[in-house]
């Protein structure tokens, strides 16, 4: 696996009981992790048995009754499962607001939403646990500079790409990461539309074995320099890429996660 391992995505709630309950109850997540301040409170949710380079999904509630506005640059996350018409059924079932069901998406995949406006699209998979995240999907601007800062800056692989009449995705992970492990879908329209980050959506994060000599490492390759180490106590940092997407640099679980 590449020195950049794809750890978890953070999205920002507005009730985080409600979303601890519809996360717990809809798609069968556990609590992997709890950090508490005084501002905010980060909770890390997954699968029971979540593969060892799988990806989390991180709610983070903030303390001062925010809302927010989930703008168009960030699209979803995915998660897999064995048929997508009986997941989309068991969640219909479940009282969950249908939104685009598998047939009005061609019978590959469907999708969902949180009580917060997430999107999660639900993609038909041989290999990895069920509701397990696929991928995050971001809307790029211009596809030949993001797959170049993803596999410059950071040494992801192009895996993957669909050519479509009008948009195109491309699908980026770390060199050598197992099929289990999340990707990045860079989606990018042809009309040559712009996009709105909003601030429902925070970051995805990599994983990496020492933060400092990551960071010199995304310097040298000319990252941008948005919140260094040593301003995040040395415990994290943030990167963004060259369309605005935040990427926490993280060495190791923040003491206060349990």
């Amino acid at each position: 696996m590449g020195d950049f391992a794809l750890d978890h995505t953070m999205m920002r709630v507005e009730d985080l009981d409600a979303s601890l309950d519809w996360y717990g109850t809809h798609l069968d997540y556990e609590e992997k992790g709890r950090m508490e301040m005084d501002t905010f409170t980060n909770v890390y949710l997954g699968p029971e048995d979540v593969h060892e380079e799988g990806a989390v999904l991180e709610l983070t509630y903030n303390h001062d009754d925010s809302t927010y506005e989930q703008g168009d640059a960030w699209g979803h996350i995915a998660v897999r499962v064995d048929d997508v018409y009986d997941a989309y059924e068991e969640l219909m079932e479940g009282g969950v607001e249908d939104y685009r069901d598998p047939d009005s998406c061609g019978g590959r995949y469907a999708f969902v939403t949180d009580p917060d406006g997430h999107e999660i699209e639900i993609v038909q998979r041989d290999h990895g646990a069920r509701w397990s995240i696929d991928h995050t999907m971001v809307r790029v601007e211009d596809a030949d500079a993001a797959i170049g800062w993803y596999e410059r800056k950071l040494g992801f692989d192009l895996v993957r790409r669909a050519e479509m009449d009008d948009f195109a995705l491309y699908f980026v992970k770390p060199e050598g990461a197992a099929e289990e492990a999340m990707s990045i879908e860079l989606t990018y329209n042809y009309d040559g539309r712009s996009y709105e980050q909003g601030d429902a959506w925070g970051h995805f994060a990599v994983m990496v074995d020492d933060l400092e000599d990551a960071w010199e490492t995304l310097m040298g390759r000319h990252a941008e320099d948005y919140r260094d180490p040593e301003s995040c106590d040395y415990t994290y940092a943030f990167t963004r890429t060259n369309d605005g997407h935040e990427v926490e640099v993280l060495d190791s679980w923040p003491d206060a996660v349990e």
